[in-house]
This record gives C-alpha cells, structure tokens and sequence, in this order.
C-alpha cells in the first residue's frame, strides 16, 4: 500500500480508470502551485505512468470551470491531432477521468485529477541552448494550430482581466495612490516611468475589443517549462500546465515568451547592466513559432506581434511594482525588495525593444513575407 502522511494514493487511484496495482508514486517537476507526482501502476509484466495533481483550490476556487476549460481544450487537441495523422498520446494531454466519468476525484478536503503521462519527454527551466528555445516556439505556435477553430466563447474566464493591461494600469494606479506600506517616496521613479508610458496600455485589449484581433484560446503561461521536449530528438512535442487556458490574445502569449525568454538575466537580477534583450533569440522563436502556427494567424495578430512583447513585459513589470507598493502580497519573495528587482529588469527590457521596435517588425515581415491580399503568413524556408 502506497501512503504518505497527507494523502491515501491508492483510495484517490482507486476512484480514476486505472486498472492495476499502485507500485511507487514520487514528487515529480518544479512546479509551485499544485502538488504533483508521478505514479507507477504495474498491468502485468509491464509498468504504466500517469500524472496524478492535487489540484490548488485556493488559487483555482471554482474547480468544475477550471476543469471545464482543460476538458474542451484537450479533447479539441486530441482530435485536431489525430487529424493531422500525429500521436495524441503524445503530443497533447489526456485527462484520465473517474470511474463516474467526472475530470477530477474530490475526497472531501482536496481535488484530484489525473493525466496520462509522456513518456521519453522532459521539460527544461531554462535554456539549455537556442535551438531548445525554437522548439518551445514551435511546440506554442502549434498549439495556437490546432486550436484554430475552436470556439474561444465556451471557456470561463477563470482569471477576470488576467491581461487586460488598462485594468492593471488602474490597479497600480490605486496602489500608488493609497501608499498602504509607504513605499511611494523610494520609487518615483520608476511610477513616473509606469505613467509616462501608459499610452501600451490599450495596444493589443482596444484591438480585441473592436475585433481587430480575435479571440483565441490562450495559455496565459508560455514559458519554456511548460513544454515537452522529446528526449531523443530534442523537438518540442506537447505544451502543458493548462490551467490558465482562457479567451484571449495570441499576440499577449507569444509575447510573454519573448518576455521571459530574451532577456539575458534572470527575472529578478538587481543589477541592471547584466539586463539586456538577446534580439537574436527573439528572431529564433518568431521563426519557429510562425513556421509551426501556419496560415491560421491573421494580417493584424502578425502585425501585433512585436507590440504584444512590449505591452506583456510592461504589464508584468507594472504588476511587479503594484505588489510592491502593496506589500509583496501576490508574487512569493523570498528577499527584500525582490518585486522592485523584477519591476526594474522588465522596464530595462522594454526601453531596449523600444529602441530596436522597427527592426522587430521588420523581421517579421522578412520571416512571413506578409501578403495584403491575403491575411495569411507564407512561411520562410
């Protein structure tokens, strides 16, 4: 029997369609919002993996929606997968669902759920070299692919204005006016850089309020951990981590990846002379990304592109420096002054793609070819 002192492993396996026995189940990945582990089932003279998450229901306070949202995701993916003549036993989740045909199990106290797991695949924190950074491109411009014509409206929006950049505006702009820890005075400087460049705010949200841009399914965390990679070939195969799957803009998840990719330091490095944007890898990731997505993005998301890497890292630091002010009640710190840190490296980054802004549009063009007649990207060799 497999226990430890929090959970009964084999009462919650007990509740999924899993035939076998329960052998070994073991913590497993980085992640710091939901408790996750690997467990090994033996069927016969073999062993079967599987994914089994204590779902965060502090964070995630509606679990039905959330579960709701993954449910349609994956299985649009399966089939868009299997239409496509690919593995979807690998290259999307799969959730397992209960023996009553529910998402997740709940024991009373805590939410479960269970996903098939990928064998022969890993996911990396960081960078190993570009070509890992590419492949993380592909695998996000193929999940924009295969979710192409899915119908954004039936997800919840589990996160209300997760991205609406005017509304983190107006909340930093009450947290600077209420000054509840006193922190105003120490960084004027850095909200009178916050105001003076207000005019990001409403870049990619007025387009996908005029419907400029459309609403798509978005991952709302596209880093590079949140992909797999084939341990054998080193492609990107399956993204992952879908909690945050919700309606939005393409333009704002393929930017969050630049954000977080092309810097050359760490999020929250204090010394800002090591900060600076590695253009390079920005041209690695369009590359990949827009080989992968194909002719489903449109004229005005390719045009966009370069601005939704601006107006995400804007709002990232903006949000960095409201929880400052606030207390450092949001982001988890572990030092002093560590959300000011992680304001000042974004600002840093964003004054650097201000300078090289038409050079960035101008590689999109280079690497898509765009066609006015048809708004369509032809993809480069």
């Amino acid at each position: 029997m497999i226990m430890n002192k929090e959970y009964d492993f084999n009462n919650i396996i007990a509740h999924f369609l899993i035939d076998g026995e329960l052998l070994d189940c073991e913590r497993y990945g980085e992640g710091h919002i939901n408790d996750t582990f690997r467990i090994t089932v033996g069927q016969g003279e073999k062993s079967v993996h599987y994914i089994l998450q204590r779902i965060n229901h502090r964070l995630f306070t509606d679990v039905d929606k959330l579960m709701h949202n993954i449910g349609l995701v994956t299985e649009f993916c399966r089939n868009s997968v299997e239409r496509e003549g690919g593995d979807p036993m690998r290259e999307c989740l799969n959730i397992v669902r209960t023996r009553e045909g529910k998402a997740y199990y709940f024991d009373g106290s805590n939410y479960f759920r269970v996903y098939v797991f990928i064998e022969n695949a890993t996911t990396h924190q960081t960078v190993r070299h570009s070509r890992d950074f590419y492949e993380s491109a592909v695998a996000f411009g193929k999940f924009v692919r295969l979710l192409a014509d899915f119908d954004a409206s039936q997800l919840y929006e589990l996160l209300p204005g997760f991205h609406n950049t005017k509304v983190r505006y107006a909340d930093f702009l009450r947290a600077v006016e209420k000054d509840s820890c006193n922190r105003r005075a120490e960084i004027a400087g850095e909200i009178d850089w916050v105001i003076a460049h207000k005019d990001l705010c409403g870049r990619i949200v007025d387009k996908l309020d005029s419907g400029e841009i459309p609403f798509r399914v978005t991952h709302n965390d596209t880093k590079l951990n949140n992909v797999m990679l084939d341990d054998a070939t080193g492609k990107g195969i399956a993204v992952i981590d879908l909690d945050t799957v919700m309606p939005g803009s393409l333009c704002y998840d393929f930017g969050d990846s630049i954000r977080f990719g092309c810097s050359s330091a760490a999020e929250d490095e204090p010394d800002l002379s090591k900060v600076f944007f590695r253009y390079e890898l920005y041209e690695t990731y369009l590359r990949g990304y827009l080989h992968a997505v194909g002719d489903c993005i449109t004229k005005e998301e390719l045009e966009n592109l370069p601005i939704g890497a601006i107006v995400i890292t804007y709002e990232c630091g903006m949000r960095f420096l409201t929880d400052y002010l606030e207390g450092d009640i949001y982001f988890r710190t572990t030092r002093p002054k560590q959300n000011l840190d992680r304001a000042r490296t974004q600002f840093k980054l964003v004054e650097d793609m201000l300078l090289v802004f038409d050079k960035m549009c101008k590689t999109v063009e280079e690497v898509c070819h765009v066609t006015g007649a048809r708004e369509q990207s032809i993809l480069s060799a």
